[in-house]
């Protein structure tokens, strides 16, 4: 008897016996009783996700509550400070703060009225950082400038009004008040030629500011001033006495009538 051939090893087409097959039951359960089923193999840590989230959000929402009250506490300070001790309480109290910023451009400013400039510029200095990016830090800025002018820093403090004066970044009302100072400083010195551009400069930076309108006030006056000094001059001068053939040294003789 001849031995059979083997068996062929390949399966015929179509034929999946050996697949896994799906689980069926599975397949039946409705997106309900799915959810249940993760719901009982992951709740813990679900739970635990939940609780850190809501953990979050309080946590977060209580540090801006209490961030707003320290907020409001100190804002009621400043609005409480009335008087120069007070301001340099509050601002030694809150160093740092936008607010105690303010207080020290406060006292800067009663100091330079007070004509206190070492005190007001010292006030002035302290101000700047805590006003910097602020429309504020510009005015600290300008109270400075004038500070050093009034104590005898003129040279530096000129020189800082006039970086005010030509920063096109700078607000108009701070560049016309740096450049009207300027104009006020020539003036004060006798330089009608520099009143006159600093006040052309006034009109190019904002023409109906006041500060323009005083620019021009004082040009006019620089003006005026050395044309009324020649009349004036002349009056005093002594007048030449007249040449006369007499050599006696004696002034020439009068007669009434004549």
């Amino acid at each position: 008897m001849s031995t059979p051939a083997n068996p062929s090893n390949s399966k015929p087409a179509g034929d999946d016996r050996n697949l896994v097959t799906v689980d069926e039951k599975y397949a039946a359960l409705t997106f309900e009783d799915r959810a249940q089923r993760f719901w009982q193999n992951n709740q813990t840590w679900i739970l635990a996700a939940c609780v850190a989230v809501i953990i979050g959000f309080v946590g977060k929402g209580g540090w801006d509550y209490l961030a707003r009250q320290r907020e409001l506490d100190v804002e009621h300070a400043y609005a409480a400070a009335a008087t120069p001790e007070q301001l340099k309480a509050f601002a030694a109290a809150h160093e740092g703060h936008s607010l105690a910023g303010l207080a020290q451009l406060r006292i800067a400013d009663d100091a330079c009225t007070a004509g206190k400039y070492a005190e007001a510029l010292a006030a002035y200095e302290k101000a700047l950082p805590a006003l910097a990016g602020s429309p504020f830090a510009a005015r600290a800025q300008l109270g400075r400038a004038m500070a050093k002018v009034l104590s005898g820093r003129t040279a530096e403090g000129t020189g800082e009004l006039k970086q005010l004066s030509g920063d096109a970044n700078q607000l108009a009302a701070i560049r016309a008040e740096a450049t009207y100072n300027l104009a006020s400083l020539a003036a004060e010195a006798g330089n009608t030629a520099d009143v006159q551009k600093y006040t052309d400069q006034l009109m190019q930076i904002d023409p109906s500011s006041p500060w323009a309108q005083r620019g021009m006030m004082l040009r006019a006056s620089a003006i005026a001033a050395p044309a009324a000094a020649k009349p004036a001059a002349a009056a005093s001068a002594p007048a030449t006495p007249a040449k006369t053939d007499d050599t006696s040294g004696s002034a020439p003789i009068r007669l009434p009538g004549k």
